[in-house]
C-alpha cells in the first residue's frame, strides 16, 4: 500500500455533516441525492441506493470529504463525497457518534 505524507493527508477536508434530506435519483437504481448541513448546506450524490432507505439517513452525523473536486452525476453537482468502508462490496457510511456539531473537523 502506497504511503502519503502528513502534508498531503493534511489537504484533505474532512468533516462531520448532518443529513437533512435524502431521496432516490430518478432513473438512476444506485443514486441518492442527500442534502447535508457541514456548516453549510451541500449536495452529495452517493451510489449507496441499494443499501440505504433515504429515510433511514436523515438526521445521522456522517464523515464527508468536502474539498473533493464538484461533479455532475445525473444532472446533479456532487458537492462532496460520503465516507464509507467497503467490505464485500457493501458500503458501511461511516457516522459519528455524541452531539458532534455540523462542520467540525475530522483529523
Amino acid at each position: 500500500m502506497a504511503q502519503i505524507s502528513l502534508e498531503e493527508f493534511q489537504k484533505l477536508d474532512i468533516r462531520v455533516g448532518k443529513v437533512i434530506s435524502a431521496e432516490k435519483i430518478e432513473g438512476a437504481k444506485k443514486l441518492l441525492k442527500l442534502t447535508v448541513d457541514i456548516g453549510e448546506k451541500r449536495t452529495l450524490v452517493a451510489g449507496i441506493a441499494e443499501y440505504y432507505e433515504p429515510s433511514s439517513l436523515i438526521g445521522k452525523n456522517i464523515v464527508v470529504l468536502t474539498n473533493l473536486q464538484y461533479k455532475k452525476i445525473m444532472g446533479i453537482e456532487s458537492q462532496g463525497m460520503i465516507l464509507a468502508a467497503v467490505q464485500d462490496g457493501v458500503p458501511f457510511i461511516l457516522t459519528v457518534e455524541g452531539d458532534v456539531k455540523p462542520g467540525a473537523r475530522v483529523s
